[in-house]
């Protein structure tokens, strides 16, 4: 797939990508983690009824994002953005920072970041901040020191709105090229962005959209092309930058 400088380039990356390195998902355990339900430690209900497992979930997570790296796809990516530069636009879903510590710099992680807190009560102004701590149990869950309410992950859970969602629907109505890697297709709304590129060729305009992953996802029908492989194996032949 030739992309040629001036390209204007939206990539959106899931879950599958983190997997290759060895991020573990819901998915790997039906769903389950230490047979909770992920509406237990992944919604505001789920906070409000036991801050503590959901900050336990939070800290195994971060103790083990530290022993994965990023992988081919994350580095083709990167090298994408370095030779596209302002036409590049990654939006990602998850919540590592393996993107970054592949090089990425123009990306949004549209579902939070895990190494990240934030304080739970949405009127006080404190910032989300980089955060490695792990708590496991209530007099370690942190408080914030403006406003004395708990610090929670920086995590969009189930129920609430993504972030940038606005200047990421804004960046798919502008781009030459939808690249989705390693999403399921199956999570909104960012399964539906590809649906805008669609909406676009249907009036006229000069858009293509292309998705990469082992699978085909739930919305495969909605994209020009499906190129199947693993992203860390399919990605750096499949970019030739030109």
């Amino acid at each position: 797939m030739r992309i040629a400088k001036g390209t204007k380039v939206f990539v959106l990356t899931g879950a599958g990508v983190s997997a290759e390195s060895g991020v573990r998902t819901f998915r790997d355990s039906n769903g389950l983690w230490e047979e909770h339900r992920v509406e237990d430690v992944a919604s505001p209900e789920g906070w409000a009824a036991d801050p503590v497992l959901v900050w336990r979930f939070y800290s195994e997570r971060r103790r083990q994002a530290k022993t994965v790296s990023p992988n081919p796809a994350h580095v083709a990516l990167a090298r994408l953005e370095e030779h596209l530069g302002d036409d590049f636009f990654l939006c990602t879903q998850n919540v590592d920072g393996l993107h970054e510590a592949a090089g990425s710099k123009r990306l949004v992680h549209m579902h939070g970041e895990l190494a990240k807190s934030r304080c739970e009560n949405p009127a006080c102004d404190l910032e989300p901040f980089v955060d490695e701590g792990l708590y496991f149990g209530l007099e370690q869950i942190p408080r914030c020191q403006r406003c004395g309410a708990r610090l929670r992950p920086h995590i969009v859970w189930f129920g609430e709105m993504p972030f940038e969602l606005h200047a990421i629907k804004r960046k798919v109505q502008a781009c030459d090229l939808f690249l989705c890697v390693g999403s399921s297709g199956v999570v909104y709304p960012a399964a539906g962005l590809v649906g805008e590129v669609r909406y676009r060729q249907q009036n006229g305009e000069k858009c293509r959209s292309v998705y990469v992953g082992p699978e085909s996802p739930d919305n495969a029908r909605a994209f020009d092309e499906v190129v199947s492989g693993k992203a860390g194996e399919v990605m750096p032949g499949l970019l030739e930058l030109v």
